[in-house]
């Protein structure tokens, strides 16, 4: 398709979304105080142990001018409703799919959300980028009270500023995110917050313990911070049982790593759209076979499918991740529903353990 100035505008924020390029306070500000050095750390930026990193800005431009985009519709009816449970028993926990990478996980005394997004676009300007094509699952004032906000990483689509700041105003919860997002929080007065590098634990109270694991991906929110704060996801250890949240990640060895050293989990949560083109997305975003191959590695004896049927962020279709997923899923050798797709708005009791 020729070039054109208005094709290049409409593009571009979707583009900036995928990529991490937006505005931000804190977009070039190196960080203070400096984290040590490590195996993805060597003193100023981030990077995948793997060696696997995201293409640059041409790469984008590139993708941006050939896509061959999937079709998605302008908007779909949720038709599961939420059933928020009253009580739950000492081994049991409720998962509501809220959409995207959003879910409301309720223990016994303990509610949790996931990358919560109630915007109705997850990019850097309100007017263009990626556009939802679904309510969320459960509407902002029918939540319950929120303790713990698990955040992976700093994209628009898994952190959602006006979300954020809802749920600090309306039930200050605790924050759990990766290292560098605690200070750019902070500056938009969401002050109840705890960073973790890899492998770092945080025990939010008494018997309950959030780890941040590894992922294969990126972050950036602005022009000059691509690399300078952290991505991961997270192991939750709680007396009712164990869980994972992937975060987003393209497939990479740290998996099976993740479940030899936590596993196994009784219930993990991991991504399966926003994978096409492979040339592009490849390093960062992994495939329904390759999730089905995740669910293995870390040892989840559960999983649920997250990451698709909400915002158009790549070429796969709307219905590409479903397909996908179900063909894989027929020569994966895993029992039905082992590994599920959830409706959006869908509420699951299980029992763990």
């Amino acid at each position: 398709m020729p070039f054109s100035r208005r094709r290049f505008l409409r593009l571009l924020p979707a583009g900036l979304a995928v990529l991490g390029t937006g505005k931000t306070a804190r977009a070039a500000e190196p960080m203070n105080p400096p984290y040590p050095r490590s195996d993805h750390f060597d003193g100023e930026r981030f990077f995948n142990p793997s060696g696997k990193n995201p293409l640059g800005f041409r790469d984008l431009m590139k993708w941006q001018f050939s896509r061959a985009q999937g079709v998605w519709p302008t908007w779909v009816e949720n038709t599961a409703q939420p059933a928020l449970p009253a009580t739950l028993g000492p081994r049991e926990c409720a998962v509501t799919f809220v959409g995207h990478a959003s879910f409301l996980i309720q223990f016994d005394g303990l509610n949790i959300l996931t990358d919560p997004i109630w915007s109705d676009r997850c990019s850097p300007v309100s007017w263009a980028g990626p556009k939802r094509v679904r309510a969320p699952g459960i509407a902002f004032e029918a939540l319950p009270r929120i303790d713990l906000v698990l955040l992976s990483h700093n994209h628009y689509d898994h952190l959602d500023l006006p979300t954020l700041q809802r749920l600090h105003a309306a039930h200050r919860p605790l924050i759990v995110t990766t290292l560098g997002n605690k200070p750019f929080l902070a500056d938009e007065g969401i002050d109840h917050v705890v960073e973790l590098d890899w492998w770092q634990a945080h025990e939010p109270r008494p018997g309950v313990r959030v780890t941040a694991t590894p992922a294969q991906h990126f972050a950036a929110r602005g022009l000059g911070d691509r690399f300078k704060t952290l991505w991961g996801g997270f192991a939750l250890e709680t007396p009712a049982g164990k869980l994972w949240f992937a975060g987003d990640s393209g497939y990479f060895d740290g998996f099976k790593t993740i479940g030899e050293k936590l596993g196994p989990f009784d219930l993990a949560f991991i991504p399966i759209g926003a994978y096409e083109p492979r040339w592009f997305m490849q390093p960062v975003h992994c495939t329904p076979a390759e999730a089905l191959q995740i669910h293995r590695d870390v040892r989840a004896r559960r999983s649920l499918a997250m990451h698709f049927g909400c915002f158009p962020l790549a070429d796969d279709s709307y219905e590409q991740p479903v397909t996908d997923f179900q063909s894989a899923y027929a020569s994966s050798g895993l029992s039905p529903g082992e590994f599920a797709l959830p409706e959006v708005g869908e509420t699951r009791v299980l029992a763990l353990g």
